[in-house]
């Protein structure tokens, strides 16, 4: 895939112009969004992510284009998991409503930036090295069991949030106001500078998404090694996580089987990966340095099987919820 500069400045455009839109028409004027407006912008990223796939078809080819949707599809699907987190951090920081949209975006763009690090090392090791799809393909094994454990622990999202260790740091080093000053970060008083809670809950959940780019960025190196369309797929999924985030914030419990779902598709990615690695095998100590023949699942049977995957996941959630609200209703 030769991705000429002219698309890397286009793609970049398009997330700045977003950022912007949502800067000056949605934080710039603190609000809580009605359902209305949460639904209605919802159902903009993804027409517009899925969009930018047929963009992808008509430059490059369907086999791209594929490529494309199967990790829009897997980093939305992971960026679920993302939202059961964000609703724990929101809650324990005690954040305004109407100013839950800046502390969001905020968050979702330092991890844009991080993520876009993340991924040129992720495609500089896998250019260098084949045999990091070992690694890659082990560790997200080893998640989706990660996701299995959690899925058996029904109390797993009521336990007390624990802020991240930088966010200690920064409490015990930097001073801090007691309480939210509107939506300021910094706050100047008799000749000394304290932090707000509003810069402390946008710092947790940066980091919070670091910690799921972990999980996300191999994921969808298993799809597709373009470096383009893992940025592009991370971008559009990221980018409509916070009107997500307000549309489903109320239903996220519902979704009882999520992590189910998500460990089959983690757990698929991973034994895909492995399988790419033994057929692209030269490690000298793994089958003399020669490669395995072993089949490997192609882009169409990835798409369908992640797609199902998700597709049963949420019907099977929404059955089972409202299976427990009528008996409890009885």
């Amino acid at each position: 895939m030769d991705v000429h500069l002219v698309a890397w400045i286009g793609l970049i455009a398009i997330v700045i112009a977003l950022i912007t839109v949502d800067i000056v028409g949605h934080v710039r004027t603190p609000h809580a969004p009605t359902l209305k407006e949460a639904g209605l912008w919802t159902a903009g990223y993804v027409t517009l992510a899925i969009s930018f796939g047929f963009v992808v078809w008509a430059l490059w080819g369907l086999k791209f284009a594929g490529e494309y949707w199967a990790g829009w599809i897997t980093e939305w699907s992971l960026s679920l998991d993302n939202l059961f987190v964000f609703v724990i951090i929101i809650a324990a920081f005690r954040v305004p409503r109407e100013y839950q949209q800046k502390v969001l975006l905020s968050g979702i763009i330092i991890a844009l930036v991080l993520r876009f690090v993340f991924i040129l090392i992720g495609a500089t090791l896998i250019e260098q090295f084949s045999w990091i799809f070992y690694i890659f393909g082990l560790w997200l094994i080893w998640t989706a069991i990660s996701q299995v454990r959690e899925a058996t622990n029904h109390n797993q999202h009521d336990e007390e949030y624990e802020e991240p260790l930088f966010v200690r740091f920064t409490r015990r080093f930097f001073p801090v106001t007691d309480g939210f000053l509107s939506d300021k970060l910094l706050h100047r008083h008799a000749g000394k500078t304290y932090l707000t809670p509003m810069l402390l809950v946008i710092i947790a959940v940066g980091s919070a998404d670091l910690m799921f780019a972990f999980d996300s960025i191999p994921a969808i190196f298993g799809l597709t090694n373009e470096p383009y369309l893992v940025f592009a797929a991370n971008a559009f999924a990221l980018l409509g996580l916070r009107q997500l985030y307000f549309l489903i914030d109320g239903l996220l419990e519902r979704l009882v089987y999520l992590h189910w779902g998500l460990a089959a598709i983690l757990g698929f990615i991973g034994v895909k990966l492995i399988l790419h690695a033994m057929h692209e095998n030269n490690l000298s100590f793994v089958n003399g340095g020669q490669p395995f023949h072993v089949p490997e699942v192609g882009i169409p049977a990835s798409l369908a099987f992640i797609v199902a995957t998700l597709t049963l996941t949420i019907v099977a959630s929404i059955w089972k919820s409202n299976s427990v609200a009528s008996k409890t209703a009885d």
